[in-house]
């Protein structure tokens, strides 16, 4: 979701819901669970963006990326899949690129099933890659597993995105600023938005969590500075403005009156 969405209340989702929610999360993890045993030297990505495809298609679900639109872009997007590679940060589109060894590849994935969406994505390494890469995908990792053992009712999500902010830059890396995390449910893209950062700007989006709230927290971290740019006329791709390499994992995760279920991944 763009930084600049509109404010709107949060849709909190019944227990049912949230189940309905996890069956959506497991298909998506299993498509990113197959993308992890399939990504190496020589793949296309849209090999893997037709694995994808023939996985969702099975599980009776709709891949939610596919024919969405946005002003900047001259086509629908045309794949279940995001494959951004090396300093692409988000929306890359599949296509006969060919990955190389020292590669990392964000894939991004969501889902519908029975009325209801899931949402997550993963940076993988392809074959042996730069210690200082490695070390992206670590941190960037680490940023998503903090904000879940932060994350609980009752708590303001500043706390949360201040704590993610401060691992990130205490890494020497720097926090995406203009794409945000964001609610979930019967559709892909609720409200609140969920930063990853937080300051003035974002003092207005605060919320707090409450139970029924599920929230697709998705930290995209560069290497080099925050800035983003679009790569080409298509609209699509984003990349690093400096073009240094950019990481991304995500989780679709629910509230609940106990603390947080993530649903999007495996029990």
């Amino acid at each position: 979701m763009r930084a600049s969405a509109s404010h709107r209340t949060a849709i909190l989702k019944s227990a049912r819901e949230i189940e309905l929610m996890s069956q959506a999360g497991t298909v998506v993890c299993r498509v990113l669970d197959r993308t992890a045993e399939l990504v190496k030297p020589g793949v296309t990505t849209a090999e893997l963006n037709e694995e994808a495809e023939r996985i969702i298609a099975e599980a009776g679900g709709i891949a939610l990326f596919k024919g969405v639109t946005h002003p900047q872009a001259k086509f629908a997007f045309p794949a279940a899949l995001c494959t951004s590679v090396n300093e692409e940060v988000v929306h890359g589109v599949p296509g006969d690129r060919r990955l190389r060894r020292g590669d990392v590849l964000s894939v991004d994935c969501g889902v519908k099933l029975k009325g209801y969406c899931g949402d997550a994505a993963r940076t993988f390494a392809v074959g042996r890659i730069d210690p200082e890469a490695q070390r992206l995908l670590e941190v960037t990792r680490e940023t998503l597993e903090l904000a879940v053992a932060e994350m609980r009712p009752n708590r303001h999500w500043s706390e949360v995105a201040r704590l993610m902010q401060r691992h990130v830059e205490q890494a020497g890396f720097s926090v995406v600023r203009d794409f945000v995390g964001h609610g979930i449910g019967q559709e892909m893209h609720e409200e609140p938005k969920v930063a990853n950062y937080f300051n003035r700007s974002q003092a207005k989006h605060d919320f707090e969590m409450k139970p029924g709230m599920v929230l697709a927290v998705e930290p995209m971290v560069n290497a080099g500075g925050a800035a983003v740019e679009y790569e080409d006329a298509t609209g699509w791709p984003v990349v690093t403005k400096d073009r240094k390499w950019s990481a991304h994992f995500e989780h679709s995760i629910a509230i609940t009156a106990d603390g947080v279920r993530v649903l999007t991944k495996r029990d």
